[in-house]
């Protein structure tokens, strides 16, 4: 065989395309960042591939709605700041802006996979890095004696991130599209179990919140089944996990009644709970002062650090107010809020809309990692980082353009040099 002919084999669209989703889909919780850098290199490369004519824009009405709330809060972002008159102070925090504008371009060159071979590949993918989640978290624990934060190297993100995956391989389970059930149970208790090791309490509510979800998706899966000896499996299950993460939950739990202790009875803000506490309250004042438009990003940053020393004698400042919303409040006012909070509900319409119309077990999956991607980064939000940290933006965006795709999209052949026009599309599904 010409050598030549078996690497334009290898490295034809759709094959790059699968190496290209393998790394976004395993990375994130073992190799952190290695997402974003991936994710943001295949943006940059797609509206290249547009640009010269190698993709067309795959313009439907799912991926359309949410580019357009997408838009719209990075719209919001940059409106703050220019009118409070700190565009150029702001400039080099737009730069996170970017992951979230290749939407468009990336659901354009992902659209030319196979549909049932993405998402086979974000089951597998989300499987071994379930299981290399748990190796790191073992070591990180037990070893170093710190809470697991994987490659992400913070803990809460790595739950967030440990979670997702942890849902595909449960997803994957209950769907029928990957053979081994059992495989892809024991990858998710693995991630489970390393979630429970990263000691990130948020996370431990979203968890079973989205496991919920995905039980109740895939109900119809159980109809014919052995319900005594599922309740079995799924009890033991329990019980294994919960004689892993027992310590660490007690642990947890203990500084968090400490916490609030200290809080309520000391109006002690040093600890976690009461810097969170404090953050809020500085961030519900900045926003009372400027609630349209809000105050920029640059200025909500001065705002929390001198909130700290004004209100609380505090000498403290976070580029963030641990709430995602109220993030985006102080920073771009009722406007960047209500577009933030659009975006997830674009998404999660439609996945409601796929999962009403369409008895496809692919689509129902790609409806089912949109589900679990609005429950988990919304509830993780809560006390967190809802957008705007470049691990947690990347992997929003390779699930939502993966999940949009999967479950209401139309897959489309690439173009090929010397061919002419792209052939018609080869599928589509609303």
């Amino acid at each position: 065989m010409n050598p030549f002919t078996s690497l334009r084999r290898y490295l034809a669209p759709k094959q790059i395309n699968i190496y290209f989703s393998i790394i976004c889909f395993f990375s994130p919780p073992v190799l952190g960042s290695v997402v974003s850098f991936v994710f943001n290199g295949g943006g940059l490369w797609s509206v290249f591939l547009l640009a010269f004519g190698r993709r067309r824009f795959n313009i439907d009405g799912p991926m359309l709605a949410m580019t357009v709330a997408i838009y719209a809060y990075c719209v919001a972002m940059v409106l703050a700041s220019i009118v409070n008159g700190a565009l150029g102070a702001d400039l080099k925090y737009f730069l996170a802006l970017i992951t979230l504008l290749f939407f468009p371009f990336s659901y354009s060159t992902w659209s030319v996979t196979d549909k049932l071979t993405l998402a086979r590949i974000a089951v597998l993918a989300s499987a071994a890095a379930c299981c290399g989640a748990l190796a790191i978290a073992v070591v990180q624990y037990h070893w170093v004696g710190m809470r697991a934060e994987g490659g992400a190297g913070n803990a809460i993100v790595f739950a967030t991130v440990t979670c997702l995956a942890a849902m595909m391989c449960l997803a994957g389970a209950l769907s029928g599209i990957v053979k081994g059930w059992k495989a892809l149970a024991g990858a998710a208790l693995a991630g489970v179990a390393a979630i429970l090791l990263s000691g990130s309490r948020i996370i431990w509510v979203a968890l079973p919140i989205a496991a919920i979800a995905v039980l109740l998706i895939n109900r119809r899966r159980f109809a014919g089944a052995n319900l005594t000896r599922l309740a079995l499996i799924a009890g033991a299950a329990c019980l294994l996990v919960a004689a892993i993460g027992f310590p660490v939950i007690m642990d947890r739990a203990d500084f968090l009644f400490s916490d609030l202790d200290a809080l309520t009875t000391k109006g002690d803000h040093s600890t976690a709970i009461g810097l969170r506490v404090a953050m809020w309250e500085i961030g519900v004042g900045a926003f009372r002062e400027m609630p349209i438009f809000g105050h920029g990003i640059s200025a909500s940053r001065a705002l929390m650090k001198q909130g700290f020393h004004d209100q609380f004698g505090m000498t403290a400042g976070y580029n963030h107010y641990h709430d995602g919303f109220l993030t985006a409040a102080v920073q771009a006012g009722l406007l960047g809020a209500l577009a933030l909070a659009a975006i997830f509900v674009v998404a999660a319409r439609n996945a409601a809309r796929a999962l009403r119309l369409s008895a496809d077990p692919v689509e129902r999956f790609g409806a089912t990692m949109i589900i679990v991607t609005v429950i988990t980064y919304l509830i993780g939000g809560l006390t967190g980082i809802l957008v705007g940290q470049d691990l947690l933006d990347s992997t929003l965006m390779v699930f939502l353009v993966s999940g949009t795709y999967l479950a209401c999209g139309r897959t489309v052949s690439p173009i090929v040099k010397g061919a002419g026009a792209m052939a018609p599309n080869t599928s589509h599904h609303s």
